[in-house]
């Protein structure tokens, strides 16, 4: 609102205040319909004046956020914060509430001690050092076939061996000898 508005909005509200305290049983329709007119006029200033809309809620903080019929103000971001800190003077603070059946993850839940991951990485010889060269198996059965699909297809590495992820890492099988190749023509001459 720039200072002519408020300048006007705050002398047609004034008007309004005299005509409230004139005002008794026995004033005339004309006064009446002048006090009306007069009405009108502080509405379209006011209606000109105001640029943003109407409050949604009645907290000062999210005055357009979303509603929450059952919150005091209104504000449902306020009663959710309010909510979890009630919560937590319940259950203590970082508790989280217990569900009947673990809780289904995409991923998985985590125990307070993990167990050991098992796992076999199929490794190729480059050359110069192994390489994962698929991803690693939960199966060894299957980690064992796919290493036998690579060896019979159309560009077999030198070597290939499995190695057993068990928290630590331990070879199991290889296939093939790894030669150390020297990336150099004619032997770095």
């Amino acid at each position: 609102m720039n200072h002519a508005q408020l300048t006007a909005l705050g002398r047609a509200l004034r008007l309004l205040g005299e005509h409230g305290d004139a005002l008794t049983g026995d004033t005339p329709d004309a006064k009446l319909h002048e006090m009306k007119a007069d009405l009108k006029r502080a509405l379209d200033l006011l209606e000109d004046s105001v640029s943003a809309a109407a409050p949604t809620t009645r907290c000062a903080e999210h005055p357009n956020g979303p509603v929450d019929e059952n919150a005091p103000d209104l504000c449902l971001l306020c009663e959710t914060r309010r909510r979890a800190a009630r919560r937590a003077e319940i259950n203590g603070p970082g508790a989280r509430p217990r569900t009947a059946g673990p809780t289904p993850s995409r991923y998985g839940v985590r125990e307070d001690r993990p167990q050991p991951q098992q796992r076999w990485l199929p490794e190729l010889w480059t050359g110069q050092e192994w390489q994962l060269c698929g991803t690693p198996r939960r199966d060894r059965h299957e980690a064992e076939l796919y290493l036998n699909a690579q060896r019979r297809g159309p560009r077999p590495a030198m070597a290939y061996r499995l190695v057993h992820e068990f928290t630590d890492y331990e070879v199991l099988r290889v296939w093939g000898t790894p030669v150390k190749v020297d990336i150099e023509p004619l032997g770095n001459l």
